[in-house]
C-alpha cells in the first residue's frame, strides 16, 4: 500500500478506529439473500482476451518488472533441478526471493481495519508449515495467481533470453509480447496447440495495447497501425513464423516498436508504450491485485500482502499506473470480493470504505479524463449495489447489525459526493448550502419506510383474509395504523440515531413519510365510500391517534433543528376530518367518471355500426353513452350537498373527454384520403398501338368490372353495407352534436334550480360545457364525409373507374359503367345518412369523383392513350357526371356543382389543344416557373397533384397521353420518357 496509506494508520478517523474496533469482534454480517454478481466498470476491451489470458500476462508483466528493477540477475532453474532439491525455489530477483518467515503483522491491513486471518490460526497452520508451502514471495505469487510451474518456467526462461538478447534495457523500454513470441519456440511447449494459443495471446495483446486501446489515439492514416492490423489478422489465421531472420516478424517488431515509443510532441520515447492504455492497463492490473487474495479463502486478504503489493507496483512504469488508480482499483477489488463472496466477510465492506476515503482524496487532485471515466464507472456501480439496500434497508438490516448498515451509508454517500464533484467543478459555487448527504440519506429514509409501509398493509390484510370474520372491511385502516404506530417507534430506536450523523432530522423525515404514506390509504378508503358512518368513524379516530403520535415525534426529534422542525410539520398535513365531505364528493366524480370510460369502452368495443338498428340510422352505443351521462348528471345533483355550483365544472370536463374519447374511437380505423387514393405510374410516352391491342384490353377490363360489380350490396366490408357502417358513424356524430346542445342546457337548469342558484357565473358557463366534444363531432364528420367519398369512389369502384375508365379506346371505355355503380351508392347514402348531414356527404363523393377523373386523365399509366377527337367524348363523360349528382333539380344546387366542376373544366380544354401549341404552352410556363436556367435544357416539373392548365407538370401529362406522334419525340428528345413502364 502506498505511504499515505501506512501513515493513516496512528491517525486514522473516528470512523475508521470505529470500524476496526468492531471487527476485532463477532461482527453480524448483512443477510445473504441472493449470490449476486456484479458488472465490472472497467470498460470491456475490443478484443476477446479471457481473465486466464489476462493473468498471464499481468505475470509476465510482474516477473519481467521485477527482473527489471532487481539488482541481481536473472537466473533460471530447470525443473528437474528444482525437484531434486539442488536448487533453492525458483525465483528471479531480490524481491521475488525473499523469505516468508517474517511475522510482523501488515501495515496494509492495519491501515485498511482488516484484522489477521483467524481461519489459519483456528486452523492450526503454523509459520513453519506455510512457510514450506511457499519459501518465497515469487513463488507465492506464482501460486497465487495460478500459474502453473511449467509456465512460470517458460516465462522465466523466455525473459532470461530477452535479457541477454537486449543487454541493459529496462522492462519499461521494450515490447514484451514481441520479444516473448521472438524468444519463446514450439518446442518450449508441450505441443502445437499450446504454442498457438500463446502466440494468439501475444497477437491479441499488441492489438489491444497499440491498436484498440493505445495510450496515444492513433491517426486513421498511420500506415504502421494498418500494416500491424494486417500483420495480426494473417497471423490469428496462419502461426506466424518467428525466426530471428523472419521478415515478417521483422516487421512486426519494427512496427510495434514505433507504434509504442510514439509521444504527444512527437519525438521518439524510450519508454514503450504498449500496455498504458485504458483499459487494457486496468484489466491486467487487476489480475494482479487479486494475488492479494488467499487463493485457498476467497474471503481473506493474504499476510504477506504488504510484500505482495510492494511487487506489485514495480508494474507501474509498464502499465502506465500510479498511486490514484491504483487506490481506484483495490477499492473495486475489495467491494467486488465482498459482494461475490455471499457478503459474509464485513472486514472486506470496512476496508473497502476506508480506502473510498482516501480515493476521495484523490479524486479532488485528479484532473485527468480517463481517470474521471473510470472512478465515475467504478463508483456507480458501488452506489447502485449500495443504494438498493438503502432504498429498503428494513429489508436488510436490523438492531444487530447496524455497524454494517453505518459502512454501507458511508459508501453511498461518499460515492454519491465524489461522483458529483467530479462531473461539476463548479459544483460548490452553485450550490453552495446543498449537503448531499443529506440529500441522499434522506431519499433513503423515504423510501425504505414506503416499502416497509406496504410490507406492513399486506401483512395486515392476509390477516385479515385469514380472519374468521370477514364481514367487517372497514377497520382495517385501524389495524394498518397500530402497525404503523409500532414502526415508528422502532425506528425512532434503531435506525434514526445511526442515521442522525448525516441527517439531524432522520426520525422526523421517516414519521413524515409513514404520515404521507397512511394519508394515501386514508384517501382511497375514503374515496370508496358514499357515506359517512360508525365505521368510517372509527377509522378516522385510530388515524387521528396515529397522527399525534407521528407528530410527537417529529417535535422531538426536532428540539435542537434551526426552525423547529418546522419544515418536517411542514410536510404532515392534518387528516382534516372536516374535509372529508368534500373529498368524498370529488372522489365520487372520479369513480363515475371511471365507470363512464368504461362503459364508453365496453359499448365500443360491441358496436358493429350498423345503421339498421333504429329507425336514425345511428349507433346503439351512443344511446348507452349518452343515457350513462345523463344518470351521473342527475346522481351529482341529488347529492346532498350544498357545492353543486363548484364541483359541477370538474363532473362537465370529465364528462366532455369521455365524449371525446368516443368521438375519436368513431372515426379511428376508417383510413384517410391516401388511404385510397391510388399511387401515380411513372411519366411515359404514348407509342402508336394496334387497335385490336385495344380491344383485348377492353375485353379483359370488361371481365373484371364483371366480376368486381357483383359485390355491391353484399355484406362484404368493401360493399355498400361498408359504406353503410361510415353512413351510421356519421349519422351518429350528428346524433351526439344534437344531444349535447340539449345535455348543456338541461346542466344550467340544474345549476339554477340548485342551492347555489346564486352563483349565475357558473350557471351562464355550463352552456358551454361540452363545447369541446361539439367542435370534435362537426370536425369527426367533415372527417368521416371524406374518407366515404373517397373509399367509394377510389375503392370500391376503381374496377370502373381505374382499372377500366377510358382503357384502350375512348370510346369503347366511357364512364357509363362507373355512373351506373356510383348511382347505387348515392342511394344508399340518400337512404341512411341524416338530413342535416346528406348534402355535405354527397358534395364530397361529388369532388371525390372530379378527382378521380382528373386521376384517369392525368395519370392513367399506359393502358390509356387520348387523341383530340376524343375531347368530346370526355366532355360528354363529364357532364353525364355533373348531371348525376344534379339529378333534375332533385340533387345538388347548380352552383354547388359549378363551384367544385372549376378545375375539371378548366383542364379538359387542353386535351383538344393541338399538340404543337401544348408544347408551346408547356414550354412557355417551364420558363416562366424556372427563368433562365430552363433554356439550355427544360427540367422535368414536379408532380404537384395540383391540377391546373398553366401549371408545367399538367400540360406535360396532357402530352404523356397524347396519342400523336410529334408528342411522342418531343417527350423522348428532351426527357427520354420511355413507352412503357
Amino acid at each position: 500500500m502506498s505511504s499515505r496509506l501506512r501513515d493513516r494508520t496512528s491517525c486514522q478517523p473516528k470512523l475508521h478506529n470505529h470500524h476496526y474496533q468492531v471487527t476485532t469482534k463477532t461482527a453480524v454480517a448483512m443477510p445473504n439473500h441472493f449470490t449476486e454478481t456484479l458488472t465490472c466498470p472497467l470498460a470491456e476491451l475490443a478484443t476477446n482476451l479471457s481473465d486466464s489470458e489476462l493473468r498471464e500476462t499481468a505475470y509476465e508483466v510482474l516477473v519481467g518488472a521485477c527482473r527489471s528493477s532487481g539488482v541481481k540477475p536473472l537466473t533460471f532453474i530447470s525443473h528437474s533441478e528444482k525437484n531434486s532439491g539442488r536448487a533453492p525455489a525458483l525465483t528471479s530477483t531480490a524481491s521475488l526471493q525473499r523469505s516468508l518467515s517474517s511475522t510482523a503483522a501488515s501495515n496494509v491491513k492495519k491501515a485498511l481495519g482488516l484484522k489477521s486471518s483467524w481461519k489459519r490460526q483456528v486452523s492450526g497452520e503454523s509459520d513453519s508449515e506455510r512457510v514450506k508451502k511457499a519459501v518465497t514471495i515469487g513463488e507465492m505469487l506464482r501460486v497465487q495467481m495460478r500459474v502453473s510451474e511449467q509456465i512460470d518456467s517458460r516465462v522465466r526462461r523466455a525473459l532470461l533470453r530477452v535479457a541477454a538478447a537486449q543487454l541493459g534495457k529496462r522492462i519499461e523500454s521494450i515490447v514484451l509480447p514481441v520479444e516473448m513470441l521472438q524468444q519463446l519456440k514450439p518446442s518450449d511447449f508441450l505441443n502445437q496447440w499450446e504454442y498457438e494459443a500463446w502466440q494468439r495471446r501475444n497477437l491479441k495483446l499488441l492489438e489491444a495495447g497499440l491498436l484498440l486501446h493505445p495510450l496515444l489515439p492513433l491517426d486513421k492514416t498511420d500506415t504502421a497501425a494498418q500494416q500491424l492490423r494486417q500483420i495480426i489478422c494473417g497471423a490469428l489465421e496462419k502461426p506466424l513464423e518467428t525466426g530471428e531472420n523472419n521478415e515478417l516478424m521483422q516487421a512486426l517488431r519494427s512496427i510495434a516498436l514505433s507504434l509504442a515509443c510514439r509521444t504527444f510532441d512527437g519525438s521518439v520515447s524510450e519508454t514503450s508504450h504498449w500496455a498504458d492504455g485504458f483499459p487494457l492497463n486496468l484489466r491486467i492490473y487487476r489480475m494482479l491485485l487479486e494475488a492479494c487474495f488467499d487463493v485457498n479463502d476467497e474471503t481473506s486478504v493474504i499476510e504477506e500482502v504488504d510484500e505482495v503489493l510492494e511487487l506489485v507496483k514495480k508494474t507501474w512504469v509498464v502499465l502506465g499506473m500510479n498511486q490514484m488508480l491504483h487506490d481506484l482499483c483495490f477499492l473495486w477489488i475489495l467491494f467486488n470480493r465482498y459482494v461475490v463472496t455471499g457478503q459474509v466477510e464485513s472486514d472486506l465492506l470496512f476496508a473497502a470504505n476506508n480506502l473510498l476515503m482516501e480515493v476521495e482524496k484523490d479524486a479532488k487532485a485528479m484532473t485527468d479524463p480517463d481517470y474521471s471515466k473510470i472512478i465515475s464507472s467504478t463508483l456507480g456501480t458501488i452506489l447502485g449495489w449500495a443504494e438498493k439496500r438503502l432504498l429498503a434497508y428494513h429489508n436488510y438490516f436490523h438492531s444487530d447489525n447496524t455497524e454494517t448498515m453505518e459502512c454501507v451509508v458511508s459508501l453511498a454517500v461518499l460515492s454519491a459526493k465524489i461522483m458529483v464533484e467530479d462531473t461539476s467543478h463548479e459544483y460548490h459555487r452553485k450550490r453552495k448550502e446543498i449537503d448531499l448527504a443529506r440529500e441522499r440519506v434522506d431519499n433513503y429514509i423515504r423510501s425504505s419506510l414506503r416499502v416497509a409501509f406496504v410490507q406492513i398493509m399486506e401483512k395486515v390484510k392476509s390477516r385479515k383474509r385469514s380472519s374468521k370474520n370477514q364481514q367487517n372491511q372497514f377497520p382495517f385502516l385501524s389495524i394498518l395504523a397500530q402497525g404503523v404506530s409500532t414502526l415508528a417507534f422502532s425506528e425512532k430506536a434503531i435506525f434514526s440515531p445511526l442515521l442522525k450523523r448525516w441527517h439531524p432530522l432522520a426520525a422526523g423525515v421517516a414519521v413524515a413519510t409513514l404520515h404521507s404514506c397512511y394519508g394515501n390509504e386514508l384517501k382511497q378508503f375514503v374515496s370508496g365510500i358514499g357515506d359517512l358512518t360508525p365505521d368510517i368513524l372509527q377509522v378516522l379516530r385510530a388515524a387521528d391517534k396515529l397522527e399525534k403520535d407521528l407528530v410527537q415525534i417529529a417535535v422531538e426529534n426536532s428540539v435542537d433543528s434551526e426552525d423547529g422542525g418546522k419544515s418536517i410539520i411542514r410536510e404532515m398535513p392534518p387528516y382534516e376530518v372536516e374535509s372529508v365531505i368534500s373529498n368524498l364528493v370529488k372522489s365520487w366524480i372520479t369513480t363515475r367518471l371511471d365507470r363512464l370510460k368504461e362503459w364508453v369502452d365496453r359499448n365500443l368495443q360491441q358496436e358493429v355500426w350498423d345503421p339498421r338498428t333504429n329507425k336514425e340510422n345511428f349507433a346503439p352505443s351512443a344511446v348507452e353513452v349518452l343515457r350513462t351521462v345523463d344518470e351521473a348528471l342527475e346522481a351529482f345533483f341529488l347529492l346532498p350537498i350544498s357545492m353543486h355550483a363548484v364541483l359541477l365544472p370538474d363532473l362537465a370536463t370529465g364528462i366532455d373527454r369521455c365524449i371525446l374519447h368516443y368521438i375519436s374511437k368513431t372515426k379511428s380505423g376508417c383510413g384517410s384520403q391516401s388511404t385510397f387514393v391510388p399511387s401515380m405510374p411513372v411519366l411515359t410516352r404514348c407509342s402508336t398501338r394496334s387497335k385490336f391491342v385495344g380491344v383485348f384490353k377492353r375485353k379483359e377490363k370488361f371481365q373484371i368490372a364483371q366480376g368486381r360489380k357483383s359485390q355491391v350490396g353484399t355484406t362484404n366490408s368493401n360493399g355498400s353495407l361498408g359504406i353503410s357502417k361510415l353512413c351510421c358513424r356519421i349519422n351518429t356524430l350528428q346524433h351526439f352534436r344534437m344531444e349535447l346542445d340539449v345535455l348543456a342546457k338541461r346542466v344550467t337548469s340544474h345549476v339554477r334550480n340548485s342551492e347555489s342558484a346564486h352563483m349565475d357565473n357558473t350557471a351562464d358557463g355550463m352552456g358551454k360545457a361540452f363545447e369541446l366534444s361539439t367542435t370534435a363531432c362537426m370536425e369527426g364528420i367533415k372527417q368521416l364525409c371524406e374518407i366515404t367519398a373517397y373509399k367509394i369512389v377510389f375503392h370500391d369502384l376503381s374496377h370502373v373507374l381505374w382499372d377500366g375508365l377510358y382503357v384502350g379506346e375512348v370510346s369503347s371505355s366511357r364512364i357509363e359503367p362507373f355512373l351506373q355503380e356510383l348511382e347505387q351508392y348515392l342511394e344508399v347514402i340518400s337512404l341512411t345518412v341524416h338530413y342535416r348531414v346528406r348534402t355535405r356527404v354527397i358534395t364530397e363523393v361529388m369532388k371525390a369523383s372530379f378527382d378521380g377523373l382528373l386521376l384517369v386523365l392525368l395519370a392513367g399509366g399506359p393502358p390509356r392513350a387520348f387523341h383530340l377527337q376524343d375531347y368530346e367524348t370526355i366532355a360528354d363523360d363529364f357532364k353525364s357526371l355533373c348531371d348525376l349528382f344534379w339529378s333534375n333539380g332533385d340533387g345538388l344546387p347548380a352552383d354547388l356543382i359549378q363551384k367544385f366542376s372549376t378545375t375539371v373544366n378548366a383542364i379538359l380544354p387542353l386535351f383538344h389543344t393541338d399538340t404543337d401549341s401544348l408544347i408551346e404552352q408547356f414550354q412557355y410556363m417551364t420558363l416562366e416557373t424556372y427563368g433562365s436556367s430552363a433554356k439550355s435544357k427544360l427540367p422535368l416539373p414536379p408532380t404537384t397533384g395540383q391540377w391546373n392548365p398553366t401549371e408545367p407538370n399538367t400540360l406535360l401529362r396532357v402530352l404523356c397521353y397524347r396519342s400523336d406522334e410529334t408528342a411522342a419525340k418531343f417527350l423522348k428528345k428532351t426527357y427520354n420518357l420511355p413507352k412503357k413502364l
